[in-house]
């Protein structure tokens, strides 16, 4: 199944439109409960797709080996964003979601640190994103792909942040 058919499937099952979540809870749910209903007699609570996105984004972040998200062009203009006066980091970057009235599927880009071992931090993003959106917003996530789309040397950040500059303090001038 590609990506875009399980979404489409995701969506037909929640006979929603994408991006939202419709939810009531009966009483107030505290940090640590369970989690509430989403519809009730009493009313609906709406979960917009950009909250799902930041909660998976977050809950990604927390495994150790997951680089940065995002791909490569993500990631390049995310980089020039956070760089302007007034702009700070976007925790959903790499993450896109289709929510429907219950359920929601999560798709994720992301770089991983060399030498981790691929299939386990895919289960372990997966795993923390299931527990973390479904605790907090009380969506059934019923998919979490992951996409590693680069990874990430060691040596990588020293040809960064100056590689170069070392090189050429070491050698002898090549003109006097």
């Amino acid at each position: 199944m590609t990506q875009e058919s399980g979404k489409t499937a995701t969506r037909e099952r929640a006979g929603t439109a994408p991006g939202t979540a419709t939810a009531g809870t009966q009483s107030p749910v505290r940090a640590g409960q369970g989690k509430g209903e989403l519809v009730t007699s009493s009313g609906r609570t709406t979960i917009v797709g950009g909250v799902v996105s930041k909660v998976a984004g977050m809950a990604a972040r927390e495994i150790g080996g997951v680089y940065a998200m995002g791909s490569g062009v993500g990631r390049t203009l995310g980089s020039v964003r956070e760089r302007l006066p007034g702009m700070t980091r976007n925790v959903a970057q790499g993450v896109a979601v289709e929510v429907g009235e219950r359920q929601a599927a999560v798709d994720i880009d992301l770089v991983v640190d060399y030498g981790v071992s691929i299939p386990d931090l895919a289960n372990a993003v997966r795993e923390n994103v299931i527990r973390s959106v479904e605790h907090m917003c009380g969506l059934e996530v019923v998919e979490v792909n992951v996409t590693v789309d680069d990874i990430h040397l060691p040596d990588e950040d020293g040809e960064q942040q100056g590689g170069g500059q070392q090189r050429a303090e070491h050698e002898e001038p090549r003109v006097r």
